[in-house]
């Protein structure tokens, strides 16, 4: 979800009040995923490498995120949306691991949407805690080397439970996947518009389902073409 701070800029606005305007555009990404009959949207909300930026932007962030949360659960809910967080979470405060434990256990029963927000994420730190699971496997002596294959790799990760994504969309017109699902997305499509993501519509959720259903997706192989 990239263009939050440009957008601001553009403005005269401060970054902050970029990520304000950027909820929205979540609340019409989950309509149009619901409407189109997505079954796992997630969202890259903040990074690991997100830490370093200035304090009062990632205060602003977590602040915002629990305001979210309260105004937004519950209505999730409703509309059979169930929110899972992805990330590590030593590094929040009490009041944000509140606000997690509070919009899953509100979403649990949901089964129309998976939401899932990766947050404090960083694919590289993923894949690096999921080799340390493998090599610690291996010294109880519970799996053998030669048994490790693309399953068990897939197995070790936050991502254990949901299918590879199919398409990846970045905003802004950065084209770049800035640590996000980098084993998982080995075959997924990408779409990089320029809007920034406080624009990101319904319409242009749409657009982006359009652009999908027209690639061709080969996996490796090669598809006949009929003449």
């Amino acid at each position: 979800m990239d263009g939050n701070g440009r957008w601001a800029k553009q403005r005269g606005k401060e970054r902050y009040e970029g990520h304000i305007a950027g909820v929205e555009s979540v609340r019409s990404s989950v309509k149009a995923a619901v409407r189109n009959g997505v079954e796992w949207l997630t969202l890259y909300a903040f990074s690991t490498e997100n830490w370093g930026r200035p304090a009062a932007e990632v205060d602003a962030i977590m602040a915002l995120f629990c305001k979210t949360v309260m105004g937004e659960a519950k209505e999730l809910r409703d509309q059979g949306v169930r929110v899972k967080i992805m990330g590590e979470r030593s590094r929040f405060s009490e009041e944000v691991l509140k606000m997690i434990n509070y919009i899953e256990q509100t979403t649990a029963d949901a089964e129309r949407l998976t939401l899932v927000l990766a947050f404090n994420y960083s694919s590289r730190r993923e894949i690096t805690l999921g080799v340390q699971d493998i090599a610690r496997r291996i010294a109880e002596g519970t799996l053998k080397v030669d048994d490790i294959d693309e399953q068990t790799i897939s197995d070790s990760l936050m991502t254990a439970q949901m299918p590879d994504p199919d398409m990846i969309i970045r905003t802004s017109g950065e084209c770049r996947l800035s640590n996000f699902l980098l084993w998982q997305s080995s075959y997924a499509e990408f779409y990089f518009p320029d809007t920034l993501w406080p624009d990101f519509t319904e319409e242009e959720f749409d657009k982006a389902i359009e652009v999908f259903a027209k690639r061709d997706r080969r996996y490796g192989l090669v598809t006949e073409t009929k003449e």
